[in-house]
Parts: C-alpha cells; structure tokens; sequence
C-alpha cells in the first residue's frame, strides 16, 4: 500500500470536512450532505483496487 493514498484521503477529508461546514452555516444543509457522500464515494473508488487485492490475498491463502 502507498502511503500517498494515506494522504489523498486525509487532504480529501480535511477539504470535505471545511466545505461542509462552510455549507452548513450558510443554510445549505442538503449540499453540505451531498458534498459529504460525494468524498465518500471518490475515498471508496480510490481504496476499491486494495481491498480486492486483500479478498484476493485471502482466497489465496485459504486454497492452499
């Protein structure tokens, strides 16, 4: 695993986090949600590839 990845997903935390926030206090309640799942989801595609190389990992494991 890269430890970039581990700072991508700290940067895009950080930024969604501050953006909610932001969007939250003007009223926006329903973006703020929006901008939220929206990190969620590019966090959950970024990380897809290690957690199917981990299922992988164990398929193998077990098959011996």
């Amino acid at each position: 695993m890269e430890v970039s990845i581990i700072f991508k997903i700290g940067a895009v935390g950080i930024l969604v986090s501050v953006l909610s926030q932001v969007l939250k206090h003007s009223g926006r309640e329903e973006q703020a949600f929006l901008a939220s799942l929206a990190g969620l989801v590019i966090v959950l595609f970024w990380i897809l590839p290690y957690i199917n190389e981990l299922f992988e990992s164990v398929r193998q494991l077990f098959m011996l």
